[in-house]
């Protein structure tokens, strides 16, 4: 047994839900490591779907115990409302740990997202507005509330009072209310609180046994603050390193890194898309592919994959395995693109440029790939694909340089074919 880490290997929503789900029947433990309810894990089972911001998406599982981990920041009314919607689905919810080591979202957080946002008008970011990025400048400001200030509630209020002090000078022209945060605190606390556990000896304790740890990361690797594409980025690190450093896992435990990316590419928010799609083909796939954001409900630009995005991601995080997903929305395009390098300033780069000046001004340079008509939602094994479909997976399978181990061919958890064994 050892270490799985499961990351977006794109801009973000491209399935890592359905493939943590998938895996959790055989892992002991599911660590959520970063990010927080901007996140929008999608998971069907049975036809019913589960979204899921908070909790990981292995909490379906009727073996793992599922960890909120150090590195996520949480809005506990979030949590609780996840928490009391499973119940009422018929889900367990004992198995279910928060780190005490893990930040608090409050109120005025969300305020704050919405008043920085407002100050940048025309460069605003388009964040969920959801106070994850103020809350992780608390953090790094070290002026932040943790979950295990949550226990004691005249403690939690005394650190209330002094975090509000500060925002009162940052921010002199709005109020920000301590009684909204107190009553708050106290319709959830009775649910959070007993659920809140130092997450690090637990955690050490399995790998010791060697038990199996699944890393659930969210958002995606084009989207980390430190190599996304800055400043439109999300507020922490969804790359490999991040998933040791929001779970307290080293990184001798890792076995395999499992890198999530769609047949084709899309985003939400604001930033520069080399392969973007703004005709008819762009507007099929986001209907037939149901892009719309599962935390937002925003529509899902889309455009066509971009191999030197995915051969970056696939360096950056050391992926040993890909899941391709949706695959099946491809089916009836009669001519599939892949951007195979960028064009910027009449010179051929295959690389992913720092600048965001200078990827605004990249243009894709495409190869050409012969679609598929079949509706392969029901195909289960690789060579029983259309051989258009068979020939574009294995060519992008040697673009990136790493083997495409499963490929998900529709939303249910069945809807899959099995490469390699990923576990």
């Amino acid at each position: 047994m050892a270490g799985y880490v499961v990351l977006g290997a794109q801009w973000g929503d491209e399935g890592k839900g359905k493939a943590i789900d998938l895996l959790a029947d055989r892992a002991d433990a599911v660590v959520r490591s970063q990010g927080g309810n901007n996140a929008g894990h999608t998971v069907v089972v049975n036809g019913e779907k589960f979204i899921l911001h908070l909790l990981p998406s292995g909490v379906l599982s009727e073996k793992a115990d599922c960890f909120i981990g150090n590195g996520v920041v949480v809005d506990p009314k979030v949590l609780k409302k996840e928490i009391e919607t499973l119940k009422v689905k018929g889900g367990r919810t004992n198995h279910i740990y928060i780190s005490d080591r893990a930040h608090v979202i409050l109120p005025y957080h969300i305020e704050i997202d919405g008043i920085l946002e407002e100050e940048k008008g025309e460069n605003k970011i388009g964040t969920t507005k959801r106070g994850i990025g103020p809350c992780y400048m608390d953090k790094y400001g070290r002026i932040g509330i943790r979950m295990g200030d949550l226990k004691d509630r005249a403690h939690f209020e005394s650190k209330i009072k002094l975090a509000l002090n500060e925002k009162a000078l940052r921010f002199p022209n709005h109020k920000f209310s301590l009684e909204l945060v107190m009553s708050e605190y106290d319709a959830y606390i009775s649910e959070i609180k007993p659920r809140i556990i130092d997450t690090i000896p637990v955690i050490h304790k399995l790998m010791r046994e060697d038990k199996l740890i699944l890393l659930e990361g969210a958002q995606a690797t084009m989207l980390d603050i430190d190599f996304g594409t800055y400043p439109y980025v999300t507020s922490s690190n969804p790359t490999v390193g991040s998933a040791m450093c929001g779970s307290g896992v080293n990184p001798f435990f890792i076995k395999k890194v499992i890198g999530v990316s769609k047949a084709y590419v899309t985003r939400v928010g604001e930033g520069s898309f080399p392969t973007e799609l703004f005709n008819e083909t762009g507007s099929h796939i986001q209907n037939i592919g149901r892009e719309f954001g599962s935390t937002t409900g925003r529509p899902r630009r889309c455009g066509w994959l971009d191999m030197v995005a995915l051969k970056y991601a696939v360096s950056l995080n050391g992926i040993t395995d890909i899941i391709i997903t949706k695959l099946d929305v491809l089916s009836g395009i009669s001519e599939i693109k892949v951007c195979v390098a960028y064009e910027l300033n009449g010179v051929q780069i295959d690389y992913v440029p720092a600048l965001m000046e200078e990827f605004t001004s990249a243009k894709a340079i495409y190869q050409t790939f012969t679609g598929w008509n079949e509706d392969i939602s029901q195909i289960r094994e690789f060579d029983k694909l259309p051989v258009n479909a068979q020939n574009y997976m294995l060519a992008v399978e040697k673009m990136a340089g790493s083997k495409i181990s499963m490929i998900s061919v529709g939303p249910d958890r069945h809807q899959n074919i099995m490469r390699e064994a990923l576990i």
